[in-house]
């Protein structure tokens, strides 16, 4: 009996180790333990595995944003801006109020830049509650715009034809600004480019060229509410308030339209949002026209101003300069909103949700 139950308890042992041996059919039996209860593992019990990992969710960060054009041409941005205020900080420096203006371009651009760029790598501009390529494109053309003003007022404020009271190391400082300056305009020009609608694409409408136009509608506007600070004469005469009421309407309905495309809220407009801008444009145009007829003889006719600029006039505040300047850019922004009004009648609207 003994023999017996000693072969029973071998018999036993060497089927708990056999148990878990894989059958011809390929299934693999349960271990049974003590009392009869299966030992097998219970998948509740077990910790997830490495391989139960979703990988078809896409990485977190957003190596497009790095290893494309687009993202080639901001590292050239950002690398450009850094460098000129670096230069300007230790060097060349800046007094008054364009080279104010002018470290006001380079630190805006730049620090909106670092800004854009760190969101598209790390994909979090999908929780702003804004229209992101809207925004980057209509931001990437007002930084070209404003990096070619600030090329050209730097060097003619800074810039001499020879070294200052011979201090030739901030001269050499200021023309290393004025070229790096220059050369930043060109990767926000590219990204304008890249981020620009193609035919038959379905895009923001900042990406088209009638959006892009509404950012250098606005940014010529500025240019002369700028100039108009430097001359209150225009209080003078109904005509020149008239002219400058139709600068400040236009300015705020293309900012108005700007905002709205931005913001993404085009489509809570209680009319048709394409037909607001074509009829807004159409006014504009008209209204702009007769300011360009207007300005210039209330500035520059013998009755009422002078037609040639005053000898005794200081440079950088003349009244006759920045009365020049309006009627310049006034006859600029009326071409715009023609080429505008042209434009937007060859481009076609869909709803938000297409977009």
């Amino acid at each position: 009996m003994l023999s017996s139950a000693g072969h029973n308890v071998t018999s036993q042992r060497l089927d708990v180790i056999r148990a878990p041996r894989v059958g011809r059919a390929g299934h693999k039996p349960s271990r049974t333990g003590e009392g009869g209860e299966s030992t097998a593992p219970n998948p509740r019990r077990t910790p997830a595995a490495p391989e139960a990992m979703d990988h078809q969710g896409g990485h977190y960060l957003n190596k497009a944003a790095v290893l494309s054009p687009l993202g080639a041409a901001r590292m050239c941005q950002l690398f450009l801006g850094c460098s000129i205020m670096a230069l300007v900080s230790h060097g060349a420096g800046f007094s008054a109020s364009y080279g104010v203006f002018c470290m006001f371009v380079w630190c805006f651009c730049f620090a909106v830049t670092l800004v854009a760029f760190a969101l598209d790598v790390t994909r979090l501009h999908s929780c702003m509650p804004i229209s992101w390529d809207n925004f980057t494109v209509a931001f990437a053309m007002l930084a070209t715009l404003m990096y070619i003003t600030a090329t050209v007022v730097y060097p003619v404020y800074f810039l001499e034809s020879e070294c200052p009271d011979g201090d030739c190391a901030a001269w050499g400082y200021r023309i290393a600004v004025t070229v790096c300056s220059g050369l930043c305009c060109f990767p926000y020009g590219a990204e304008v480019i890249l981020t620009r609608a193609k035919p038959g694409a379905v895009v923001g409408y900042m990406a088209t060229v009638s959006g892009l136009l509404k950012v250098v509608q606005g940014y010529v506007a500025c240019i002369i509410f700028g100039a108009l600070a430097n001359d209150e004469g225009y209080a003078a005469y109904e005509a020149t308030q008239y002219c400058v009421a139709v600068y400040s309407l236009c300015f705020t309905l293309t900012l108005v339209v700007v905002a709205l495309t931005v913001s993404g809220r085009t489509a809570a407009l209680p009319f048709p949002f394409d037909r607001f801008v074509v009829v807004y444009t159409f006014f504009a145009v008209i209204l702009y026209l007769s300011t360009a007829l207007i300005w210039p003889i209330f500035s520059f006719d013998q009755k009422y101003g002078a037609s040639a600029r005053p000898e005794d006039c200081p440079r950088g505040l003349c009244p006759w300069d920045s009365k020049l300047v309006v009627a310049v850019f006034t006859n600029v922004n009326m071409l715009l909103y023609f080429v505008d009004l042209v434009y937007s009648q060859r481009i076609r609207f869909v709803s938000h949700s297409a977009v």
